[in-house]
């Protein structure tokens, strides 16, 4: 840090400690730092976000960071209670010079993890490795080895005598490494501070994690999350999901769109008019479809804004406003947010997800008056979709005039074809298969059936799994006049089967037919698609 930054830094936290109304201590100034290494384990330094500077004569003056909990605070006075204790508050990078003295930067040689090895002794190797480093660089080593894996999530687990780290990679959980509850603890105060959340907590918490660390090793990382975390039995989870900042991702064309799927957004582009609602479970690539479409209709002449939480990808061109629906117990947040953009005249609005009645009523509202909106919603189907928007809105016919398209998908691991192997279908498997090609809407083409061979997986030292990466499995739909009239019967209870059977009427493939023509083609396997689909 230049001197500069440092002072400034000081500055700052000299404000903030007025602010909280506690003593102030530059540690910028303190030349030969005395380290008390009887008061505080090194875990209670990171765990506490405290460091003892001076002790003498039954005072110990503790410097604390803007950070520290008020419980952490009592805690030092209950365990000295017999001796005076002073606390001021010193910058965050004061507390991180005191904490290289207290836990200098260990040798340590950074192993590459290699999937198809963390079965067996790679898990002891990266568990053994990481009780070596310090917690700021297990922090960034775990989400650079995620990104070198394409790993979309950190999955941090309690358990009875240790704690397990698993990453989470086309859309598989597999086993990394396990550390004791002593690093484990120093890992979390490292989480904590950069997520600002707090380790002692009894409810769940959420937070973003942006920053770069340089590494022991002189590596530089970007580390870019977003942070969830629950109380269990046996300690804090934490999983982090990681962020890709590679705006090539975000093309119409890299999301395996089929001729008619692409050329119903091709349209809504063209028309940018409406509700366009992404259905799907977590982690089901809703956001990727949704960014992927602001790309294509990102340009000088449309103005855009979204509301998002967290945002998860900064476009140049776009407005992007963050909101916390939590923050202050209020749960309509990205109502009020999404009310206030209206007024700034946009074109289309991106609502990161519909979740309450008064975030549907804005949306539709702001789609029937020319505005395009983009938006998010937690449905098994895209018929299950609109029965689920009646359920938080209620009758109201004007919500179908709204809805230009509802999309849901889910992702499967494609094969490598590379190493995927053909077989012949058993019979149950063939039976399966002609039942579902059979039921595809009128119009659709089929494939040939004849001399069928389906795919396993392959394996190699490389890739023992036989899977790289993942496709979107997808059901659509755009508002007809058959589905138009059963969901504006009054007083008609939706069933999302009697909206399916209306929608494959008039043209709709659902997932399960659209998954089987992957199969088919070889692209992933029946047991694949069964396990994502059910």
């Amino acid at each position: 840090m230049s001197q500069d930054a440092r002072y400034d830094e000081e500055q700052a936290t000299q404000r903030r400690a007025q602010v909280l109304n506690f003593p102030y201590f530059d540690t910028s100034q303190v030349g030969d730092k005395q380290l008390f290494h009887e008061l505080l384990t090194v875990p209670e330094l990171y765990s506490m976000r405290a460091i003892p500077l001076q002790s003498v004569k039954g005072n110990i003056h503790f410097g604390i960071t803007t950070t520290t909990s008020q419980q952490a605070i009592k805690q030092l006075q209950q365990r000295f209670a017999d001796v005076r204790t002073d606390f001021s508050i010193i910058s965050d990078a004061g507390y991180r010079d005191y904490m290289r003295l207290y836990d200098p930067p260990k040798q340590v040689v950074y192993q590459d993890i290699a999937i198809n090895q963390t079965g067996g002794g790679q898990v002891d190797q990266i568990s053994a490795m990481l009780e070596q480093v310090r917690a700021d660089d297990m922090l960034a080593y775990l989400v650079a080895q995620a990104h070198n894996l394409a790993a979309s999530d950190i999955h941090i687990e309690c358990q009875v005598d240790n704690v397990r780290i698993r990453f989470r990679i086309d859309g598989v959980l597999h086993s990394i490494a396990v550390l004791s509850y002593e690093k484990y603890r120093v890992l979390l105060s490292a989480i904590a501070s950069a997520g600002n959340i707090s380790t002692a907590a009894d409810e769940a918490q959420q937070g973003h994690i942006a920053q770069k660390v340089k590494m022991a090793d002189g590596n530089e990382v970007d580390v870019n999350v977003r942070l969830e975390t629950v109380p269990t039995i046996h300690g804090i989870d934490a999983v982090m999901r990681l962020f890709n900042m590679d705006a090539e991702r975000y093309t119409l064309d890299r999301l395996g769109l089929s001729d008619s799927e692409r050329k119903v957004i091709d349209e809504i582009i063209a028309k940018p008019t409406g509700l366009v609602m992404v259905v799907g479970p977590t982690g089901s690539g809703k956001t990727t479809t949704l960014y992927s479409v602001l790309n294509s209709l990102n340009s000088d002449e449309r103005k855009i804004i979204t509301v998002e939480d967290p945002v998860e990808y900064q476009f140049p061109g776009i407005v992007q406003i963050p909101v916390h629906a939590s923050e202050g117990g209020n749960d309509n947040k990205f109502a009020d947010k999404l009310r206030a953009i209206l007024r700034l005249d946009p074109d289309i609005v991106m609502v990161g997800e519909i979740r309450d009645n008064d975030t549907a009523h804005t949306a539709l509202q702001a789609a029937l008056t020319g505005h395009l909106v983009l938006a998010t919603f937690h449905a098994a189907s895209a018929a299950a979709a609109l029965t689920r928007l009646q359920d938080v809105i209620g009758q109201n016919p004007l919500f179908v005039s709204a809805i230009r398209l509802v999309m849901a998908q889910r992702l499967v691991r494609k094969l490598d074809d590379s190493l995927k192997q053909p077989v012949d279908p058993t019979e149950a498997e063939w039976n399966k298969i002609v039942e579902v090609i059979n039921s595809l809407p009128q119009g659709t083409e089929r494939p040939n059936l004849d001399g069928l061979k389906l795919y396993k997986p392959g394996s190699s030292p490389e890739n023992p799994y036989g899977f790289r990466g993942q496709i979107a499995i997808r059901e659509q739909f755009v508002m007809t006049d058959e589905l138009r009239s059963i969901l504006e019967r009054p007083n008609h209870i939706l069933s999302s089967q009697d909206i399916e059977a209306a929608a494959t009427k008039s043209g709709m493939r659902t997932m399960l037919q659209d998954a089987m023509l992957k199969v088919v083609a070889g692209e992933t396997t029946l047991d694949e698609i069964f396990r994502v689909v059910g």
